[in-house]
This record gives structure tokens, sequence and C-alpha cells, in this order.
């Protein structure tokens, strides 16, 4: 992936960075450590920037980990406990066991911190952050992301569980977004993040092989993208855990063609392509398709949104020391 070391900020960047830029929201503000720890974001972009280094997969990886977050009891960091004999995490929940990446970065990304600014930043604004930079150094939108949430001291496997899921029905998956606050239009829009990362072969390898019991592949899935993913993924149990790209054409970079590929047949997850089947979502799916500025504008209203989920402030939870566990 092309360092932005040495590059300026892209012109959309600077443009949503002023668009999204109010002082305050819902208890959590956007100068909170100003005064109290003025180079974190800098510490954060740096150690992001140096992993994308060595594995442009941890970008998408990051953002992920904050999805699973905040969809669990809040943007509280309950989704790096680890387990202990008193606490139960959710490291092992079905759609986390053998597929969250990204814990030891955020782990040293908190050692810096504590070395800068004792004591003062949490694992979940660290989480928040570390996603839009991992956006943003993938080429995505930048957005102003508001700070001061503190981390949880209790975690949720079943919570966990019951995450948003490939396999469900667009009419389930947006049930889950309405019930943490969210919209219809907040699925099509944050879907968007499979722009960019691999999924494992046995989120898709029904589409393959044995669509809705009928011994075929998916009709909605381009002849061409089916006989190219079942070199990558045999139909054998041993290949469930191969990785194919979410977007085959621009992997490591968040654009739109994540919105494209749906439009073409090509969208990997049944989730994904299902998109098309409601008439409000398609009408996004194409809009976003035809217009990437439109899709970095919503995606960052979006996800700011998604970010305040649950968002523990004040005297609520605590700073932890080691993100892992509750102090």
């Amino acid at each position: 992936m092309e360092s932005f070391a040495s590059n300026k900020l892209p012109f959309l960047s600077l443009f949503w960075l002023v668009f999204l830029s109010p002082l305050v929201c819902c208890q959590l503000y956007y100068n909170f450590y100003d005064s109290t720890c003025p180079n974190l974001t800098g510490i954060v972009r740096y150690n992001v920037l140096s992993a994308m280094a060595k594995d442009a997969r941890i970008a998408a990886s990051l953002l992920r980990l904050h999805f699973h977050d905040c969809f669990v009891l809040g943007c509280d960091a309950s989704v790096l406990l680890d387990d202990t004999d008193t606490l139960k995490g959710e490291k092992n929940a079905l759609p986390n066991k053998n597929s969250l990446r990204g814990f030891e970065l955020i782990d040293t990304i908190k050692a810096n911190l504590e070395k800068a600014c004792p004591s003062t930043v949490s694992c979940a604004d660290i989480l928040t952050l570390a996603a839009r930079e991992a956006v943003y150094l993938s080429r995505g939108p930048f957005w102003s992301v508001p700070l001061g949430r503190r981390d949880g001291t209790t975690a949720s496997e079943s919570e966990a569980n019951n995450l948003p899921s490939p396999f469900e029905p667009l009419e389930n998956i947006t049930a889950k977004f309405i019930s943490k606050g969210l919209e219809k239009k907040d699925v099509a829009i944050l879907s968007g993040a499979h722009t960019f990362g691999f999924a494992q072969c046995f989120t898709f390898k029904p589409r393959l092989f044995d669509f809705g019991g009928s011994g075929k592949s998916d009709p909605a899935l381009d002849e061409s993208v089916v006989e190219s993913l079942k070199k990558v993924c045999p139909n054998q149990a041993d290949s469930d855990t191969n990785l194919a790209p979410l977007d085959p054409v621009t992997t490591n970079t968040f654009d739109n063609s994540y919105y494209k590929n749906i439009v073409n047949k090509s969208g990997l997850l049944q989730s994904d392509q299902a998109l098309l089947g409601d008439t409000a979502t398609a009408s996004l799916v194409n809009n976003y398709s035809k217009w990437p500025i439109l899709f970095f504008r919503d995606f960052a209203v979006s996800i700011e949104k998604m970010g305040r989920l649950g968002a523990l402030t004040g005297q609520q939870g605590q700073i932890r020391a080691n993100c892992r566990a509750v102090n």
C-alpha cells in the first residue's frame, strides 16, 4: 500500500474535517484530549500506518473490531477484554472467534499513550480513533471523532453471538441495526466497509455450491466470479478458513468498488447482494456505485453515529490501564 506519510491531506479529507467538526456531541467532545494528551491523534496514526506497512489487511480488521465493539454493550471496548475466572469476554463468541484481529496493535497504541499521557486515554477512544485512521490511511474519508468515552467493566458473549451475520436475511440485519438506534440506510452505508479486507470461505461457500439447498450456485452471483471463487474455496471442509478478498479489484483501498461489485453481480457475501432486493437500499447502492463522494460523505456520518452508541462518559466506567483487563 502506498504510504501517506509524505502526502498532504486530500482535498476531500479537508472538506470533511471542516464539515463534520462541531465542538461537542452527546457528552463527547471533539477537543476532549487537547490539553491532557495533545499528541493523541499523531500517536494513533503513526502506529496504524506502521502496522499497515507490514500488513495492509490490518486496516479492515480495525474497522471490523470497532463495529463488533459498538454493537455489543456500546462503544466501551468490551470486545478487547480477555476471559477471566469472573468475566466471560466476547472474543470466543462465534462471530469473533478466529476472525477478529488487531488486538496486539491496540495494545501497542495503548502502551505508547501510557508513556505520553498516563491513565488518560480510554481503550474505547483508542479503538474508535484507530478505526478512523484505518479508513483514512486506506484512501477513505476523514471525519472528526468525538472523544471522551470510558471503558466498560463487563462484556457479553451472548450479545456478541447475536451480531449481524452474512447468513441472515436483510430484514433481520436491519432489525438489529434499528434496535441499536441506527436506521435502514445505515445498513447500506456501513456495509460499504466491505470495500476492503477479506472474508473466510465458510461465510459465502453456500453461494458457490448449494445455494438455498438447490445444489447449484447463487444465480445472483456472476458465473465467472463463481468459477474464480471455487478455486480459492473448493467444496471441502479444509477450505472453510481460506481467505478471499471482499473486493478483488481494489482489495486494500477504501473506495466505492463495493457498490460497483454489487451492481455487477459480484458482491461476495449474500447479505451484500441482498441490498439490491430492497427498494430503499438498492437506491443507495446504485447512487454510491456512481458517486464515491456521496458514499464518503454518508459513511463519515454513519460511522460517527455508530461510534456514539452506548458510550460511557463522565464518571461511568473507567480508564483501563490494560485494554485486555478491567482495573
